[in-house]
Order: C-alpha cells, then structure tokens, then sequence
C-alpha cells in the first residue's frame, strides 16, 4: 500500500502541533497558522474523519503575557501554564466554532495514563467525543503535574510515562486506536544527519523500522519546546508497535495537514510492524510510571525475549526500590539495560525472599503462594 492509500484509509488520526509552530519568530502568537490549521482540520471533521488534537503553547504564551524571558523553575512554569492555556483553548474554540464544529478541552498529566482506572476511563470519555462530532484539544496540565519535581524527590529511578507532547501524542494514539499520528514541528522530517550543521543532509522519506540506526539520527531538544527529534522518534517507535502510522512533517509549511490528505510527499513517514501489541500490552509498557526494577540473568533475559516464557523467581538477581503486587515493573538485564516491563505477582519483600529460588520453594519461604511466576508472560511487554 502506497502513502496515497495509507492516508485515504486513514479514518482516527491525531494531530500534534508544537510549541514553535504555534507562534512566530517574535514569540507571539501566529494565529495565521492557527486558523490554517483549524481550517483544514474542520475540512477533514466534515469529510468524516475523526481528529484529535495535542497543542503545545500553553506556557509560551503565558510567558509572553506576563512578558518574562525566562521560565526556569517549576513554578513559574506552572504559573505561565495557568495563564496561557485559557488564552490557547479559546482560540481553538472561537476558530473552530466558526465551521459549526464543537471542541473538548482534556487536561492531562502522567497518572491519567499510569493509573489503569483512569486509563479506561478516559478511553471512554475520549471515544464518545469523537462518536459525537467533537475535537478533543488535548494538553499536558502543566499546571497541577507534580510527578516532576515531588515522587523525583521521593523516589529514586522513577521513570514517568510521559514528560513532553511528543509522548502524550503516542499514549493518546496508542489509546485510541488511531490510524495515525501526525506530528507537525519546525523541521521538514528526519534527515540522514543533522540538518543545521550539514548541508548536504537527506531527507528520509519513508522508515520501514525506528532501530538503533534510526535513534542514532536524533538531535538535541528543539528551541522553545521540551521535545526533539528524540522524541518524536520514540513516539513513532511506540505508535508503530501497535499498527499505527507516524507522519513528522514540518508544521510552518502553507496549508500542510490538506497537502498530507490529498497524498502530497511531505515529511517521513514511518511504516507500522507487524506486531500489533495489544492494549493490555501497550499500557504496560508505555503508558505507566515506573518505580519498582526487578534484575534478571542472561538465561531469563533469553526466555523472556526469544521464548515468551513467565519469570520465574530462579531468574531473578536483584530487586531495586519497592513496589506492590499488582505494579507495572520494570525488568533490567544484569547490566541494568532496561528491556522488558510487567505487571509483578509479588511485593518487593517478597520478591527479595525468593531471589534466585525454584518456584516449589516460594511457599517455605513465604509461607504463601500466588503464582509459580514472579510476572506471568500475559502481563510482559518486550520493550
């Protein structure tokens, strides 16, 4: 199947526009490209296709109302969050209210995701939106997201699900079920080098598989924004995974998201694998935050990966942090390369009792047993 008939039978797709697209080189505002967007975007609403949109800008443009140069610190940001994002969301409002079509606001930060509950229920609320005609304008809530600066503190190694736009754009595809991903910045695609330096960089057009190769090709973080290219890699790795398509494509070019659906060449798309994680999966391994780290021998790694097996405790080296029954961990190698995440049958105390033990002996070491299994292989995720 070529781009022209990927894009034609694309039906869910969400589109992620970044912090340097949604203004102009003064910093203000660009609402031309705003309202270009919402134009085509309520084009593609009427033609029958569902959209979802990840805006940036909400602390840009509360940074410029209160004319400051600098946003470091939590703080401040949280503040310029809270005074951009009403500004930001009745843009969309007024320009889309303009073509008769109806948007939701969604805030969101890390346990909207990590927690399971929530998870559901927010796949809930988002798909009957979109069963009514409404365009879900989606942020993280920069104003109230605590994970940052509070459980860092509290705890060490915590690895949160997301932490830019860029990964909240693949959780809420991956989540959806969208078709694809659409990620619009201020650079044409993924080149061969780095653009900026090399003038003589490539623009590559199609990525069958975001490996190792791929991942060697990320520049830093981009001006303005939290993301980069990194990011948006890792994105496109993960929305890939499940069946989905990623287009990166530059944002500032004249009326880009018509150009896309009417099959023009634009940007690097990236193919999907044939592995089609399933939800389950996908939430544990991408949409959770991370605490607790089990470490496993070469011989479990191996069983792990190559032959779909459970962990059992006899593959088991070490355990670091705490965590409880029930918790989406992580699984390191014995060089703490992190290759795998699970859902844990046992509590660190007792995951520390049965280290490197048979599973016939979990119940004289525990004085209990739920399973054979430290994490059975329904509930792994090969990252």
């Amino acid at each position: 199947m070529n781009r022209k008939e990927f894009i034609k039978n694309t039906k869910r797709v969400v589109i992620k526009l970044g912090t340097n697209i949604l203004r102009n080189d003064d910093g203000d505002v660009s609402l031309t490209r705003i309202y270009s967007f919402i134009e085509d975007i309520s084009a593609l609403v009427k033609s029958g296709k569902e959209v979802i949109i990840i805006t940036s800008g909400a602390v840009g443009l509360g940074k410029k109302r209160l004319n400051l140069s600098d946003t470091s610190g939590t703080a401040i940001k949280q503040a310029c969050a809270a005074i951009g994002q009403g500004k930001l969301m009745s843009i969309y409002e007024n320009g889309f209210d303009t073509y008769g079509l109806t948007t939701a606001q969604i805030l969101l930060t890390e346990d909207d995701f990590s927690l399971r509950e929530k998870y559901l229920s927010l796949r809930t609320t988002m798909n009957k939106l979109l069963e009514l005609g409404v365009i879900p304008v989606i942020n993280q809530n920069d104003t109230v997201s605590t994970l940052d600066v509070t459980l860092r503190v509290v705890k060490e190694n915590m690895q949160v699900c997301f932490s830019d736009n860029d990964k909240l754009s693949a959780l809420v595809a991956s989540e959806l079920d969208a078709d694809m991903l659409i990620i619009l910045s201020d650079i044409d695609g993924l080149y061969d080098s780095n653009p900026k330096t090399n003038p003589k960089a490539k623009l590559i057009k199609c990525v069958q598989e975001v490996d190792d190769k791929i991942l060697s090709l990320a520049g830093g973080v981009s001006d303005g924004g939290r993301g980069g290219m990194e990011t948006k890699l890792m994105a496109a790795k993960m929305v890939t995974r499940f069946g989905g398509k990623v287009l990166i494509a530059n944002g500032k070019s004249q009326t880009v998201i018509k150009r896309i659906f009417e099959g023009e060449d634009l940007g690097t798309m990236f193919l999907p694998t044939k592995e089609n994680l399933s939800g389950k999966k996908r939430w544990i391994g991408y949409a959770t935050n991370i605490i607790g780290k089990i470490i496993v021998n070469e011989g479990a790694k191996n069983a792990l990966k190559n032959e779909e097996k459970s962990l059992l405790p006899i593959g088991v080296v070490g355990v670091i942090n705490e965590f409880k029954k029930g918790d989406v961990i992580s699984i390191l190698d014995e060089n703490q390369n992190e290759f795998a995440r699970g859902i844990v049958n046992y509590d660190s105390e007792s995951c520390k009792k049965v280290v490197g033990k048979h599973s016939d002996n979990i119940v004289d070491l525990l004085g209990f047993k739920n399973y054979d299994a430290i994490i059975t292989r329904d509930n792994i995720t090969i990252l």
